[in-house]
């Protein structure tokens, strides 16, 4: 179906919806069945469908039930970083993340660990940027315990770990330089899948990255092509690639049939190494979009299915997780703000918990994409 046309089924559907639901003196239908969980139509194809979460949505009744309605697994939107675990090098915060641990634990949901490294200076403590190690030893040590404590304290519940993040300058496409790397070399990234197996040796080991389809965007796709490259050529114990999948700078119109195929060019380029992929991620930015709301709904809906299609027939791709769910919770509220001071839509259900055309855009492509072995 083209976009087109697609935009177009998706405006007759919410104005026939609309007429059904207005018009005078027809009797009640019963009310309909509940539309099938995201989490059993993504199971039902080999897939894991999930969410990102924090540890205050824990305390959120209303976040929850979406959660346990829709959601097979959780991701800690920021509970496993190093700033909020180790913020000072003899302060050790577990509370966070451990509220997130016992709440996947006690509701049988999967558990993915982001992420060991954020091996981007911006997002290291102080501490460590501030460090100039003596030797490598010295920062292998720190990086090592520090790998061993996060990763080895919930092997078995976690399964699959963003092990480094974000180490590709997104404008040169080089490996972004912090004080391990400077004591270390280049081949941190190496050592830090390798401690990562050591400590948990079940979990899947992913590299994660922002690089997109979107314009500007060539350097920084080919700049993690040669890390992976690297990565397999020096035997690290990498496993799949971690596609972040925000639409951010370009709008979800811009999806065009030129940047699809530029797209597919890196997908391929990825799998063909032999690596899975995960949509680590996915929500969808309108801070250039009109304001009215149902433009934007049924414009984001179609650029969700468009690009849940062409990710979902590659085999590979294993788990979707969105960036959070309710449009009022999302980072991007604030991320890239709109001009206008409207409310962005980005996720599923709106800030009255109501679920979107988004939603239903998800369910549709679950429902289309061929079955993983």
């Amino acid at each position: 179906m083209s976009d087109v046309t697609r935009r177009r089924a998706l405006s007759l559907l919410s104005g026939v919806a609309a007429t059904a639901a207005c018009a005078p003196g027809t009797v009640s239908a019963p009310a309909a069945p509940s539309p099938p969980s995201l989490r059993d139509l993504a199971a039902a194809k080999g897939i894991v469908f999930g969410t990102a979460m924090s540890a205050r949505q824990v305390r959120d009744p209303d976040y929850v039930r979406l959660v346990l309605a829709d959601c097979a697994g959780i991701v800690a939107e920021n509970e496993h970083k190093m700033y909020v675990i180790q913020p000072q090098p003899d302060v050790w915060r577990w509370g966070p993340v451990d509220s997130l641990i016992g709440f996947a634990r006690e509701n049988g949901l999967a558990m993915r660990g982001h992420t060991l490294v954020w091996h981007h200076p911006r997002w290291l403590p102080d501490w460590v940027n501030e460090t100039t190690f003596p030797n490598a030893a010295e920062a292998e040590a720190l990086l090592g315990n520090y790998i061993k404590q996060v990763a080895g304290r919930d092997d078995g519940l976690v399964h699959s770990w963003d092990v480094v993040n974000e180490t590709i300058d997104s404008s040169t496409g080089d490996q972004r330089e912090t004080s391990f790397s400077r004591a270390m070399g280049p081949e941190v990234i190496e050592f830090c899948f390798h401690k990562a197996r050591e400590a948990a040796p079940g979990a899947k080991l992913a590299y994660n990255d922002y690089m997109s389809w979107e314009a500007g965007m060539e350097n920084h796709r080919t700049g993690v092509l040669r890390l992976l490259e690297r990565l397999r050529k020096n035997g690290a114990p990498i496993d799949a690639l971690g596609i972040q999948s925000h639409s951010n700078t370009d709008m979800p119109t811009e999806f065009t049939a030129e940047k699809q195929r530029a797209w597919r060019a890196f997908m391929d380029d990825v799998t063909g190494m032999g690596l899975e992929i995960y949509m680590t991620e996915f929500d969808v930015n309108d801070t250039q979009m009109d304001a009215d709301i149902a433009y934007r709904d049924r414009e984001i809906a179609a650029y969700t299915r468009d690009y849940l299609d062409l990710m979902l027939s590659y085999p590979q791709v294993k788990e979707v997780l969105m960036w959070g769910l309710v449009d009022s919770q999302s980072w991007l509220q604030t991320f890239l703000p709109r001009t206008d001071g409207v409310e962005k839509r980005p996720t599923l259900f709106d800030s009255a918990y109501q679920p979107k055309p988004m939603r239903e855009a998800v369910a549709a492509a679950l429902k289309a994409a061929p079955l993983r072995v």
